[in-house]
């Protein structure tokens, strides 16, 4: 009995012995900045594209809206209303229906879903 307590004890104390361990270099980590291009675009239309210009492209390119599916205007107008009260957007409440007529002229479908 007392050979196997000193073989467990033995183990134990090899198991607790502190071993050396493989130290790597830690990887530097740089800081690195990237040019983009200005998205100076601006959303067709004239004086129709003013509120949506002014305020939209602040966060989104022309690019971007103009890419976006073809919703029925009552979407049109929970996602902006979505962009005020989730993301926090300063919309005027004065430009919302002129937001929401643009996207409905340009990216809408009509009542039969065209």
């Amino acid at each position: 009995m007392s050979k196997h307590i000193l073989v467990l004890a033995f183990l134990t104390a090899v198991a607790l012995a502190p071993t050396p361990a493989w130290v790597q270099d830690l990887t530097a980590l740089k800081s690195v900045n990237a040019d983009l291009p200005a998205g100076d675009q601006q959303l067709p239309g004239g004086s129709e594209a003013d509120a949506i210009n002014n305020n939209c492209l602040a966060c989104h390119s022309a690019d971007m809206v103009l890419n976006q599916p073809a919703l029925p205007k009552a979407t049109w107008e929970t996602e902006v209303h979505k962009m005020i009260n989730i993301y926090k957007a300063p919309i005027d409440d004065a430009d919302v229906g002129s937001i929401v007529a643009y996207l409905a002229k340009t990216k809408g479908l009509d009542a039969d879903g065209r």
